[in-house]
């Protein structure tokens, strides 16, 4: 998938400096797995991204948001979005 729609995205989750699932109305996630490693991603677990759109889609930029004394984080280019579903473990 290309494009997942912003105003649907609930929440993210960095799992490191290359990969994001994100969490969408529905219960639906998509993992996107960036084409470049992204400095300090997956320490700081947070970014910001701008949208013209409605959308966010592959090659779109996300901005690493870093502590404020460090100054602006690394800017990085996402890649395809792509559904995910989590296996339950038995306990």
């Amino acid at each position: 998938m290309n494009c997942i729609l912003v105003s649907q995205i609930q929440n993210t989750v960095v799992h490191d400096d290359y990969t994001i699932d994100f969490d969408m109305a529905g219960s639906e996630v998509y993992r996107n797995t960036l084409p470049n490693r992204c400095p300090t991603l997956g320490f700081e677990e947070g970014f910001a991204y701008e949208v013209s759109t409605g959308q966010q889609c592959d090659l779109d930029h996300i901005h690493v948001l870093q502590g404020s004394a460090a100054g602006p984080g690394p800017v990085c280019s996402l890649g395809k979005f792509v559904p995910v579903r989590y296996v339950e473990h038995a306990g």
